[in-house]
């Protein structure tokens, strides 16, 4: 039996604009604005992989691989 593995985010720090829509609708706290006001994932232990953060993000720049 295989072990499917987690889809974790990728943001693309270019792209995002600091809105945060990401961090609040995140349910597990995975995300954070950085001092830049960019979306940064500083718990990936905490992600499942539920996809919020990208359906979420107005600018495309979140994509879970």
């Amino acid at each position: 039996m295989t072990k499917k593995k987690k889809m974790k985010p990728n943001i693309k720090r270019e792209w995002c604009k600091g809105c945060g829509i990401c961090v609040e609708f995140c349910p597990e706290d995975a995300l954070i604005m950085d001092e830049m006001e960019k979306a940064v994932l500083a718990y990936p232990d905490k992600c499942t992989g539920c996809m919020l953060c990208e359906l979420r993000c107005p600018d495309l720049a979140i994509e879970l691989v």
